[in-house]
């Protein structure tokens, strides 16, 4: 799997995404949320590059499927654990959370793949649970 710059609009950006594909699949109205969101803005990502970003994730994903027949097959805690820890900055990670939580919410069904990734942030990140997420979520100015 490739690496990004720490705290990198590619690493926060990744962290989003992998939420996106972990149903399986990547509906609009996902895309429509974290556009609506201004999520490049609000990472500083390139206005198109959230389908590099979700691209490049999947080759990766792709290369360790081979084992385990899914893409997703080959993301365990600590393949999870390090794509996490390439974002440490508190602001940052709600941010994060937030385009991730609202893109996961977007098509009103939030499968265990995206309910998994999201906990997995939390805990890595010492949100807490999602009552205290929102919450944070709520009071980081920079979050809107």
């Amino acid at each position: 799997m490739r690496s990004y710059p720490r705290n990198s609009p590619e690493a926060a950006a990744r962290i989003v995404a992998i939420v996106l594909i972990a149903d399986g699949h990547v509906c609009r109205s996902e895309f429509d949320a974290w556009n609506q969101l201004d999520g490049p803005r609000q990472l500083g990502l390139a206005a198109d590059g959230m389908p590099h970003i979700v691209q490049s994730l999947c080759e990766d994903l792709l290369l360790g499927a081979h084992a385990g027949g899914s893409m997703m097959a080959s993301v365990d805690d600590g393949v999870l654990a390090s794509l996490l820890a390439e974002v440490d900055e508190p602001g940052l990670q709600r941010r994060v959370l937030r385009l991730a939580v609202a893109a996961a919410r977007a098509d009103r069904h939030l499968a265990d793949g995206e309910a998994l990734v999201l906990s997995a942030a939390r805990r890595h990140w010492g949100i807490g649970d999602e009552a205290q997420a929102d919450s944070l979520l709520a009071a980081d100015p920079q979050a809107a």
